[in-house]
């Protein structure tokens, strides 16, 4: 199994999250798995790959569209993760979207 999203060939869209996190989980994980549960079953969700260390993570989610990404952005459960992640599991983030043009893997 590929640790990479099985996404289709573009165009289509990432959206980059980068988080440095407050000390202690505070039910963080749980929540986590929760949205990308959620995500997973929103219309025009592509996939999902995410990593982290001690000082920084990125989760890169892909999407078909701009409207199902702001579709995401307005789901009530999302949104109270976000007001989650400013109050209590986030020290600072960035968020950016991008559309990706082309894409090229490799595996041994």
């Amino acid at each position: 199994m590929s640790v990479y999203a099985n996404t289709p060939e573009p165009p289509y869209y990432a959206v980059i999250f980068s988080s440095q996190r407050t000390e202690g989980n505070n039910g963080y994980g749980e929540m986590a798995d929760k949205m990308v549960e959620l995500a997973s079953k929103q219309k025009g969700f592509l996939g999902v790959e995410s990593a982290r260390d001690d000082a920084l993570g990125i989760t890169v989610s892909y999407w078909d569209s701009l409207e199902s990404i702001k579709k995401w952005k307005e789901n009530a459960a999302h949104k109270v993760a976000q007001e989650k992640g400013k109050s209590i599991w986030y020290q600072g983030f960035a968020l950016r979207v991008s559309k990706v043009e082309r894409q090229n893997f490799f595996e041994m």
